[in-house]
């Protein structure tokens, strides 16, 4: 069999080899970045498989706001939340920001000021989503000002998020209506890339407010109905079993015209999800979610057997589950 010939430009000049470390993460089809003529998944991207980390189911454990670091990967369009550096921050570099999005789903960005903004909700190259994004933010740390950093195959041996953060610092997210955080007030006018990205992410922006009186939950607003998505930190079985006592013995709703619809699994924790009636905003889910708090801690308190109908309640709320990651 004779040898695969360098991949090729469209010019017909053969592609610059690159060095091991310089070769981005690429579809499993598409030619090897490399050049060597071949498919990503037969070339770099079979030694990209074989680093790839074990899944982490809860790659946010550990981190202080765990459920609101689950929140914003899945469940919220915009939002930010300074980050603090277990070493403090680095010269030149006046904060560090975390964002659910960036523009062109950019994973990571160092502005011209030199502060830092790491993308959340980018797809990552291992099964440890803290390692991935632990990667990223120590090459936007040593990035040039003004330059966005790219995707590529992370270390299987890298440091994680918890080496990296002060997890004594609080997290403290602020969502935003849109992604205005993007183009700061310092500069007057973004790239014709930069306002089309964000004109089109603005526009798919389900509105979302963060409640004020509970940790970790979420209001939003759909055409059809408005709902309430509450990341909790109790292990799964404990949390369905409390759940379901609560259903079971009508009390699982948020007040007249809500309904406790189902959850969802997200990085090793439980979402419960609501259904609101339309007229029903984030003020007015304050309370009601305040109470609800505790009736759940008082039904999460409780050791005994599961009766019969709060099994079939149980079982009702384990078939309306939805696994996001």
């Amino acid at each position: 069999m004779g040898k695969k010939r360098p991949q090729t430009t469209r010019a017909g000049k053969p592609q610059a080899q690159l060095k091991e470390g310089e070769i981005p993460v690429v579809g499993a089809r598409e030619p090897c970045p490399c050049g060597s003529g071949r498919r990503y998944k037969a070339c770099h991207g079979r030694a990209a498989a074989h680093a790839v980390t074990e899944l982490v189911q809860r790659p946010f454990e550990g981190l202080p706001g765990e459920c609101d670091w689950v929140a914003l990967r899945e469940l919220v369009p915009a939002a930010t939340a300074p980050l603090h550096l277990k070493d403090g921050l680095p010269e030149g570099v006046p904060s560090v920001t975390l964002a659910t999005v960036l523009p062109m789903a950019w994973p990571a960005l160092r502005r011209d000021d030199g502060s830092v903004l790491l993308a959340l909700q980018n797809d990552t190259s291992s099964g440890d989503l803290s390692r991935d994004l632990a990667d990223t933010l120590q090459r936007a740390l040593a990035a040039e000002p003004g330059t966005p950093v790219a995707s590529h195959r992370v270390p299987a041996d890298g440091p994680r998020l918890q080496d990296l953060l002060d997890t004594g610092a609080a997290f403290e997210p602020d969502v935003h209506s849109g992604f205005e955080f993007w183009v700061p007030d310092s500069e007057k006018s973004a790239s014709p890339e930069v306002a089309a990205s964000l004109e089109r992410a603005n526009a798919a922006a389900i509105p979302t407010v963060r409640l004020s009186g509970t940790d970790a939950a979420y209001w939003c607003e759909t055409p059809e109905k408005n709902h309430l998505r509450w990341v909790m930190p109790h292990p799964e079985e404990q949390l369905l079993d409390a759940l379901a006592r609560l259903h079971a013995a009508g009390r699982s709703s948020l007040g007249e015209g809500t309904r406790l619809v189902g959850s969802f699994r997200a990085h090793g924790l439980m979402v419960p999800v609501w259904d609101l009636p339309t007229g029903m905003g984030a003020k007015e889910c304050e309370q009601p979610a305040a109470d609800f708090a505790e009736r759940l801690a008082e039904a999460l308190a409780v050791d005994a057997p599961l009766t019969a109908e709060e099994r079939r309640a149980r079982g009702g709320l384990t078939n309306r589950q939805v696994t996001l990651s």
